[in-house]
């Protein structure tokens, strides 16, 4: 690994550690809270590929797991992976690998439409089979139940989505790194 792969993987840690100084809305139907620390894995994926994304949100994993406060609302410690929401922050490391993935196999061809295609299914819809999955599991409810609470997130996330594609192609065009 280079020098500059580590840095990458530094500053997307970062980056998503960063993301969490935007307060969270907890929306009282599914208990997990709206941050803008989500979209991390869109924006991973997309500028730093596949192996960078992976690890630096994989490193973000390891900074709550120390116990720093870096998710929203200054939270950190073991216990965030046990909460309603721990199966989407798990998957973080695995979305952005996939969004990395597609973006690095559709280099050439990667426009602003298959762009968003990319991170929704790596930024959302992967995100929510894990989530919804790891709700059911925790809060002893039907896969269907935790998908209807799941719902109000989706505007959002679609925004979220949105936002990384624009900014995604923003680098692509101007400094990309992945190649």
């Amino acid at each position: 690994m280079k020098t500059k792969d580590i840095v990458y993987i530094a500053l997307f840690a970062a980056i998503t550690a960063s993301l969490s100084l935007f307060p969270p809305i907890t929306m009282p139907i599914a208990g997990v809270p709206i941050t803008a620390q989500s979209i991390a894995p869109m924006l991973a994926g997309s500028i730093i590929g596949s192996k960078r994304g992976f690890l630096s949100l994989l490193l973000f994993l390891i900074f709550i797991a120390i116990g720093l406060p870096v998710l929203s609302g200054g939270r950190g410690g073991l216990n965030i992976f046990f909460g309603a929401n721990a199966g989407f922050i798990l998957c973080w490391p695995v979305s952005a690998y996939i969004i990395g993935f597609l973006f690095e196999k559709f280099w050439k061809k990667l426009n602003y439409f298959n762009s968003f295609l990319f991170i929704t299914f790596g930024g959302i819809i992967i995100l929510y089979i894990a989530g919804i999955l790891w709700i059911s599991l925790i809060a002893k409810i039907s896969i269907y139940k935790s998908f209807i609470g799941c719902l109000v997130f989706i505007p959002g996330d679609i925004i979220k989505a949105i936002i990384a594609t624009f900014v995604s192609m923003l680098i692509k065009k101007s400094y990309p790194i992945i190649k």
